[in-house]
């Protein structure tokens, strides 16, 4: 039997402004706020489902360059350059790490300046 990834972990400074940004990037919800400020977000169907939950853990440090892993997102519901402008519209900025000008997919920031990148091809909804 194989493993498989269950939550991806993001250090931030704040953890609410991040919580809401992913909830609304994703359809997720807040599953879990511990004492000590962590979130966790993920799909309705809660934690070990198909999809790995975001667990978001507060930083007080900043962020030093290009993250070494980042998150992929496809639309389910619309095309590339619409679901673009509603990633820009709820917070997402566009940035340039060097990508090739005529890349098929877009690299954006969230609101703490954590790559992420929009690619092309549309997924069906789970």
């Amino acid at each position: 039997m194989a493993c498989r990834i269950s939550e991806l972990v993001l250090k931030c400074r704040d953890p609410e402004v991040l919580a809401r940004f992913w909830c609304e990037v994703l359809d997720f919800i807040v599953l879990d706020r511990e004492e000590e400020g962590c979130i966790e977000i993920g799909p309705r169907e809660g934690f070990g489902g198909p999809q790995p939950t975001i667990f978001l853990i507060r930083n007080d440090e900043p962020k030093n360059g290009i993250a070494r892993l980042h998150i992929d997102v496809n639309a389910i519901d619309r095309d590339q350059d619409a679901e673009l402008e509603r990633l820009l519209a709820v917070g997402a900025e566009l940035v340039d790490i060097g990508q090739p000008a005529e890349a098929s997919w877009h690299v954006l920031a969230d609101p703490e300046g954590n790559e992420f990148c929009l690619l092309k091809r549309r997924l069906d909804p789970l």
